[in-house]
């Protein structure tokens, strides 16, 4: 899945000598704060994307109580409001303008 300038969303298989780290790996990049997504529970583009909106979703509530942000997905940035307001309006996008397209596949 790739949206030029805006986000893309790529599957990665990854050499590795431990039997504890998976094999293959969804990267999403873009405007947005990188991050991989496992295929445990993400089959095609569209569920990688829709785990990824969720994992943010997740970090900006908790940025914006106050909360840790410790144990979720790493986002490198403070975990102040403001980083929150402008990582909500991304996901808000992604999801109502990229995501809403592959609905069939969620």
């Amino acid at each position: 899945m790739l949206f030029p300038g805006i986000i893309g969303v790529f599957l990665f298989k990854i050499g590795h000598s431990r039997e504890d780290v998976d094999d293959w790996v969804w990267v999403v990049v873009g405007d947005i704060p990188p991050a991989y997504i496992t295929c445990e529970h993400a089959p095609n583009p569209a569920t990688a994307l829709d785990g990824y909106l969720g994992a943010m979703e997740d970090w900006v509530a908790s940025a914006e109580s106050g909360a840790s942000v410790e144990h979720l997905i790493p986002v490198n940035a403070s975990a102040s409001k403001e980083t929150a307001d402008m990582l909500r309006s991304r996901i808000a996008f992604l999801d109502q303008r990229i995501l809403s397209q592959y609905q069939a596949d969620l």
